[in-house]
């Protein structure tokens, strides 16, 4: 079982953050939702607010096995303005831990030079924030530990990728039949 940060930040992508969330904590893995902003409170970039589990605190979080970023406008812009994150994201990225982002989201990973020579995808018209990645169009992609992926229709094909990262190929198609995906 894997220890997993999902990170939101008010005008999140509702989607993509819950469908991670619900996946994987399918899977069994343990799952925790940090807000941060000063609140456990979060608004999504639809108006729909959820409670977070914890406020975001470096030396929790650095005992994650993967860091998640879902997309949103301006949930991306906000991850991107949070120091601490961009700084652990780094860091993982350096010890070569697991990262992912999904939509907007993998732009924080560019802005912050995880992406460079690296192939990565997301939202259409987020190309120019991918700095020196090798641009895709596929639905999913990962480049040795950092997996991007393109949207909200894409949020159940990414979930199951980091499934198959953490668990493996068995427990990933256990998953997806289960939702009758």
């Amino acid at each position: 079982m894997a220890n997993v940060c999902i990170f939101f930040a008010d005008g999140f992508e509702e989607v993509e953050g819950l469908t991670v969330v619900d996946l994987l904590r399918r899977a069994g893995e343990t799952v925790t939702m940090v807000s941060v902003s000063d609140s456990l409170y979060v608004t999504g970039s639809h108006g729909i607010q959820i409670k977070t589990d914890a406020l975001f605190e470096k030396e929790t979080c650095e005992k994650a096995d993967l860091l998640v970023l879902p997309g949103g406008m301006p949930g991306t812009l906000h991850l991107g303005e949070h120091k601490e994150l961009c700084e652990l994201l780094v860091k993982f990225d350096q010890e070569g831990k697991k990262v992912a982002a999904i939509c907007a989201a993998p732009g924080v990973l560019g802005a912050n030079g995880i992406l460079k020579g690296r192939k990565a995808t997301c939202y259409p018209g987020c190309e120019e924030k991918l700095k020196g990645a090798v641009l895709s169009a596929d639905a999913v992609v990962r480049d040795g530990n950092v997996t991007t992926s393109r949207g909200v229709g894409t949020a159940i094909a990414f979930a199951l990728e980091l499934i198959s990262q953490l668990e493996g190929e068995v427990k990933a198609h256990q998953i997806k039949k289960s939702i009758v995906y």
